[in-house]
């Protein structure tokens, strides 16, 4: 268990990120705060807490990575990365907008962003070879942690993934799935039925916890023991809530979406 004070002040990181991230969302009307919601937690809980990094240095070499597979929902991330330093706040207004820093999808043009993403599935390839990059000339074997949709796993190229991640015994490579049962046009259950998800895993040969992905006692837990695990790589499935935060859009699929006044007043009313 962590202090009161560790736990406090990343929730109120937590807070923070979600209405920065809605602010941002505001400035292009486009939003995918479904998914960018319910893996927020997650990415305070590595920004602020866990990962190695250095926002003064961005590209520092023996920093660890965050690869975003699921890199639409990208607004939490850009917020958590500003409000640690690593980009002014005023870049928000630039949002999705054509040579912007700020992309709609993760772009390595902005500081602290370490992978371009497109199509989802490819994440988990990318963050193999930044894990096998570790093994070269650096002074620390840095760690690399990658945040992968439940429904991306619907892709062939992960489970390819899955198994090369074992065969090269990348234990310096941290999954977490945002478990958070949604996809772009329905629930992922019933798009592609991906359950048992941790037998799954563990058939492939990772180790694997399951933890609630909004407590952070659960997802720093997690994180700490992933670090003990040597030899396979490791997963951590973290069951979270779409569009967590905001009651009224929690547990719909507000995957995509164009964000109204209405809606924004909403979630501003109920984040504040």
């Amino acid at each position: 268990m962590y202090g009161p004070e560790v736990i406090n002040d990343l929730r109120a990181k937590a807070k923070t990120i979600r209405i920065d991230a809605l602010q941002l969302m505001k400035q292009s009307g486009i939003c995918w705060i479904g998914g960018s919601f319910s893996q927020a937690d997650i990415v305070v809980a590595l920004v602020f807490h866990h990962m190695r990094h250095d926002p003064l240095n961005p590209k520092w070499e023996d920093r660890d990575r965050l690869i975003v597979s699921k890199s639409h929902c990208c607004e939490t991330v850009y917020a958590a990365l500003a409000e640690a330093g690593y980009f002014s706040k005023d870049l928000y207004s630039s949002y999705a907008r054509c040579n912007a820093v700020l992309q709609a999808h993760t772009d390595r043009r902005a500081p602290g962003i370490d992978y371009s993403g497109g199509s989802l599935g490819q994440g988990l390839s990318f963050a193999i070879g930044e894990a096998l990059g570790a093994r070269t000339d650096h002074a620390t074997r840095y760690r690399v942690f990658c945040i992968m949709g439940d429904g991306e796993l619907n892709e062939g190229q992960v489970w390819e993934a899955m198994m090369s991640a074992v065969h090269h015994k990348v234990d310096n490579l941290i999954v977490i799935i945002d478990h958070n049962k949604f996809q772009s046009t329905t629930e992922v259950s019933v798009k592609m039925n991906i359950e048992p998800i941790g037998e799954k895993w563990r058939t492939f040969g990772w180790d694997v916890s399951e933890i609630d992905g909004h407590d952070f006692n659960q997802i720093l837990g997690a994180l700490e023991k992933a670090d003990t695990v040597s030899g396979k790589p490791h997963a951590i499935i973290a069951h979270t809530v779409m569009t967590k935060g905001v009651p009224a859009f929690e547990n719909k699929n507000y995957h995509w979406a164009w964000l109204s006044d209405e809606m924004y007043a909403e979630a501003m009313q109920a984040l504040k």
